[in-house]
């Protein structure tokens, strides 16, 4: 802040110098009032600049040659070359005219294309450049002023080259003429500095300095001028200007010399003002000036003229010559011109003359809308991009005044972004706050700047932003659990169903992958296995694939996890709970527990033919391993020899008589019961069951071997007594051995029974409570059963169980008894069945 100050107040104390060294007078010298005014401004402006904080300023000479160097930008900055590459540095003009540009790889401005300061600035001065160095990444602008300086490039010309006066001769010494100025398009010392006329025998010329720093130059009458001497004279009219070298322009002056007319108009005011509204309507009235002239006649006959043509003046307005109206003849526009001066002369037909001068102030109106320029902008933005982050810088200008030319902008209030001043006219559109893809992945940002005039003037433009994707959002299932069901004996790679997650992001980020979590699958009969042994994944579908095919008898069903993945990195997941459960099918035909089968053998059921209807026969007990209505069993009898003595139950398997048995009925009699599940479709097995119908063992001895026949006998008798006689001898062998053993047994029973103090210990003949009656027909899966058979009953083929605790043998009953009979009771028993087995 010091050393700014200082430079301030050096800059000042030097210009104050430089303008008191310029001394003039009232008549003084028109270059040094000229000179010091500009040093002034130029000082002034300098003490501007070196107070503005991040600028550059040069100075360079017009008419440059393309290249040439204007400075050094990087290292006036304090930018590394690096910096300007990567901030892809440019220049920002505004009006898109480009006189400069910027060598990146060197740092340096050059001249792009040839700076004319007289097309650029006029007789403006000081004459400058303005625009801007941007960078990005970050964003950053650098304000740059590149002085023009004028060279003596153009010499002093005349907007006419031969100028026309009438004089008369009674024109008196000290009489005043105006002449057309010189244009010079340069300034300062290089500018219009002096005139000269020649020959100068009668006339000298005057050169007065305006308070606004114009001049008027006048041609003086030295001597009276005497026609009849001469009637014509021409005068060279000379201009130079102060350059080095000096360059000059001339033009003639052709005076005619006319008699009697001694008195010259003289205008009402030396200088009019007045004010026009800019884009007023043509032929509008500006306002009148007024001269009047003493003489008579054709001599006092006054006419007006704009003498200051060369300004453009005549284009933009026009003066009545007979009386003095000015109108507007042109479009008049307040942001190019914002004052007119138009000299008028005054010329009556003797020649001579007055002048005047109207000075006309433009006043503003506010036809001109903010220009909204875009200097640098990001057409992408992540969506995590933290508030405050810059977006966009603008410019905005308006060429009106005051407040018409004060520009406010504002964007759309539900978006997330606002406008930031950063200096005069530059904004920056920023975050403020939070972007989220997911929620709106496009802005079109509307920017509207309006002035302070009335009414108020607006431009808008629309901005276009994207929103970059981040992978913030975890993929999601549609359920928070599946469950799924699958037919047992499915075929391996059977498609079960699908699971489908979902991820909010896009592209890569929203990519779902699907993982079979491995767990470990427990419930199966065989050991616990990996679920990936049961089930497979689609990576890419979600499709849930059989590995193997199910068996519902072994497993009911299983769970496991699902893990959905994104694409992103790192990459997110979720997980979902898939329960497969097995739905069974009638793959299994009921299981007969009793009566067993068995080849070789056969089992007979004895009925007393003194049975009531009704009586118990036996029980067929059967299973079915599936489940539900498919082991629902039904018992029905296939066929049987009498139709009308027994039933089964169609739920508990039970054989009942229906009648009384009767003499015609025969001994043996061989039931055929179905068991047939109830699934779709049903299965069934078969069990035949042997009933007996007699009283005693006898009468079943006579029949007995018929069950293990066949229904009609071999006539070849000689086969069946060398069978008798081999069966005989084998029984008188076996009888032998059975009394042999029944007499072991029974001394060895005696002894244990001395031993035991009687208490010996119940030997069941069959287990009891094998019945279900009234339930399904069916047993529980774990039952023990006692079977009575010869000692060698799989080669013999008669086996017995006894069904209901009856049977060839009666019911044990010899708990009951004392311990003595009992034995007896049970020796007898014994040796029934060794005789019913021979």
């Amino acid at each position: 802040m010091f050393i700014n100050v200082l430079s301030k107040r050096i800059v000042l104390h030097f210009g104050i110098r430089a303008f008191a060294s310029f001394s003039f007078t009232d008549e003084g010298n028109t270059l040094g009032r000229t000179m010091a005014w500009q040093v002034a401004l130029l000082f002034f402006f300098l003490l501007s600049v070196s107070s503005t904080h991040g600028q550059a300023s040069y100075s360079i000479p017009e008419e440059m040659s393309k290249g040439s160097v204007v400075g050094n930008i990087a290292q006036d900055l304090g930018l590394d070359l690096k910096r300007l590459k990567s901030g892809k540095a440019r220049i920002y003009t505004g009006d898109n005219t480009e006189y400069i540009e910027l060598n990146k790889d060197r740092g340096m401005l050059l001249i792009k294309e040839r700076i004319d300061r007289e097309a650029l600035c006029g007789q403006a001065t000081p004459c400058a450049l303005h625009f801007q160095v941007i960078l990005d990444n970050p964003m950053e602008f650098y304000s740059v002023t590149v002085e023009i300086t004028d060279v003596n490039d153009n010499a002093p010309n005349f907007k006419s080259s031969e100028m026309e006066f009438k004089i008369s001769e009674l024109a008196l010494p000290g009489a005043r003429f105006v002449l057309g100025k010189a244009m010079d398009l340069d300034i300062g010392t290089n500018g219009l500095l002096s005139y000269s006329v020649k020959p100068a025998d009668n006339f000298d010329l005057k050169v007065q300095n305006e308070a606004d720093g114009g001049q008027n130059i006048e041609m003086v009458l030295q001597k009276p001028l005497d026609r009849e001497v001469k009637d014509h004279i021409t005068l060279i009219l000379t201009a130079s200007d102060g350059g080095n070298p000096k360059l000059s322009g001339t033009a003639e002056i052709q005076i005619t010399v006319l008699d009697a007319n001694d008195n010259a108009p003289v205008f009402t005011q030396a200088i009019y003002k007045t004010s026009v509204v800019e884009n007023s309507p043509r032929d509008a009235v500006l306002t009148t000036v007024t001269a009047s002239d003493a003489d008579l006649g054709s001599n006092g006959k006054i006419a007006y003229t704009i003498t200051n043509k060369a300004d453009g003046i005549s284009e933009l307005f026009s003066i009545n010559e007979s009386d003095g109206e000015i109108k507007v003849i042109g479009d008049i526009d307040f942001e190019k011109v914002q004052r007119f001066e138009i000299h008028i002369q005054a010329s009556d037909e003797g020649g001579l003359s007055d002048s005047s001068k109207v000075i006309v102030d433009v006043v503003d109106i506010n036809d001109n809308r903010p220009v909204i320029n875009v200097m640098s902008k990001s057409p992408v933005l992540s969506e995590d991009a933290k508030p405050g982050t810059v977006i966009t810088m603008i410019n905005i200008q308006d060429q009106d005044s005051a407040a018409n030319g004060k520009v406010h902008c504002m964007t759309d209030e539900d978006m997330p972004f606002t406008l930031k001043s950063t200096s005069n006219n530059f904004f920056s559109l920023v975050t403020d706050g939070h972007l989220d893809r997911e929620q709106n992945h496009l802005y079109n940002i509307s920017v509207t700047c309006a002035d302070e005039g009335v009414p108020s003037l607006s431009s808008s433009i629309s901005l276009s932003l994207q929103i970059s994707d981040v992978n913030d959002n975890a993929p999601l299932f549609e359920k928070k659990s599946y469950e799924a069901f699958i037919l047992e004996n499915n075929s391996p790679g059977l498609s079960v169903f699908s699971v489908k997650a979902k991820d909010a992001d896009w592209n890569q980020n929203s990519r779902v992958s699907y993982i079979l979590e491995e767990s470990v699958v427990n419930g199966v009969s065989i050991s616990s296995l990996a679920v990936s042994s049961f089930v497979s994944v689609n990576a890419e579908s979600g499709v849930i694939h059989a590995v193997r095919s199910f068996d519902y008898e072994q497993i009911k069903d299983f769970s496991f996890h699902v893990k959905a993945q994104d694409g992103g990195s790192p990459p997110l997941t979720s997980s979902v709970k898939v329960k497969i459960i097995i739905q069974d099918q009638n793959d299994n035909a009921p299981q007969i527990l009793y009566p067993v089968q068995s080849s070789g053998s056969v089992v007979a059921e004895i009925v007393p033919r003194s049975a009531d209807v009704g009586y118990l026969v036996t029980k067929v007990v059967a299973v079915d391993v599936d489940s539900g209505q498919n082991a629902w069993l039904s018992y029905k009898l296939q066929k049987s020899q009498e139709k009308a003595l027994f039933e089964v139950g169609a739920q508990n398997g039970e054989i009942r008589t229906i009648r009384q048995v009767t003499d015609k009925d025969a001994v043996k009699q061989k039931l055929t019961v179905v068991v047939e599940d109830n699934g779709q479709p049903s299965r069934s097995a078969t069990v035949n069951v042997n009933v007996a119908l007699a009283d005693s063992f006898p009468d079943v001895l006579s029949e007995f071997t018929d069950f293990t026949h066949g229904k009609e006998y071999n006539d070849n008798l000689t086969f069946y007594l060398v069978l008798a006689l081999a069966v005989v001898s084998f029984l008188f062998i076996v009888s032998i051995i059975a009394i042999l053993s029944v007499k072991c047994y029974r001394w060895r029973r005696e002894r244990m029974f001395y031993k035991s103090n009687g208490q010996l210990p119940v030997i069941p003949y069959y287990p009891p409570l094998y019945a279900d009656v009234g339930g399904t027909g069916t047993l529980q899966h774990m039952h023990n059963y006692e079977i009575y058979r010869t000692t060698d009953s799989r080669k013999s083929g008669l086996q017995y169980g006894r069904p209901c605790g009856e049977s060839i043998v009666s019911l044990d009953n010899t708990s009951t008894l004392p311990p003595a009979h009992r034995e007896k009771l049970i020796d007898e028993d014994f040796d029934d069945e060794v005789s019913f087995i021979f």
